[in-house]
């Protein structure tokens, strides 16, 4: 088995494969990313991911870039693991690309848009970017939420990955008072996925690292949203 090493930082996406990981019971580390002291942006790190971001996954030695690149590896790696679902034909396998691509394409630039829209247009914008974000994403909320209808995870009654990266999505918008009470399935998803073992010990890691970060005085704290 390859070795394997987890290039993270609290709250952003690299929470998906993270899960993914302890989902999987493999070995493997992790390293915090301090972004308010630039590390991400740093010469040295930027051998791992030149995009300047997190996730990136170093496998013996090797790094790998962007969550959907990164799962569908993990699941290739760890066939047996059903990370997802064997696919009976080509065009199913790539319509289970298209779902982690939904959420890394679509969804993901919302949440950065709810979560830190001060970072998109500045202060002065801030409240008509998030208000905007957040129109936007009701209707692809609406989408997960007829999806699950029926059925207790995206592909049924079987967990994904699929299911670890759409929590990070409402987990996220959820901590920045995005209105999640109007969508009660997808609701009922996030508080199954939090008694997953797996999300507790990724939490049990992010709460780690934010004590590092707050001993140093480098823990990021988001600025109030303008009042409307």
């Amino acid at each position: 088995m390859p070795e394997l090493k987890l290039f993270f930082a609290p709250g952003t996406c690299a929470r998906v494969p993270m899960v993914v990981l302890e989902e999987l019971g493999v070995p493997y580390s992790w390293q915090l990313v301090r972004f308010m002291k630039g590390e991400h942006k740093s010469p040295q790190y930027k051998l791992n991911n030149p995009k300047g971001k997190v996730p990136a996954l170093v496998i013996d030695g090797e790094a790998l870039t962007e969550n959907v690149a990164i799962l569908l590896y993990l699941n290739d790696l760890f066939p047996d693991a059903g990370l997802l679902p064997a696919p009976e034909n080509s065009l199913e396998y790539h319509r289970q690309v298209a779902d982690l691509c939904f959420c890394s394409a679509t969804l993901h630039p919302l949440v950065t848009r709810i979560r830190m829209p001060h970072f998109v247009a500045g202060m002065d914008a801030a409240r008509k970017v998030y208000d905007a974000a957040g129109k936007a994403m009701d209707e692809y909320f609406q989408l997960v939420e007829d999806r699950l209808q029926e059925q207790e995870w995206w592909y049924g009654d079987t967990w994904s990955a699929m299911d670890a990266y759409l929590y990070w999505v409402f987990w996220r918008v959820e901590g920045a008072n995005y209105d999640v009470s109007r969508f009660s399935r997808f609701v009922a998803h996030a508080r199954r996925m939090e008694e997953r073992s797996s999300v507790q010990r990724t939490n049990e890691n992010e709460a780690e690292a934010n004590r590092q970060l707050e001993a140093e005085g480098l823990k990021f704290v988001p600025p109030e949203l303008p009042a409307e």
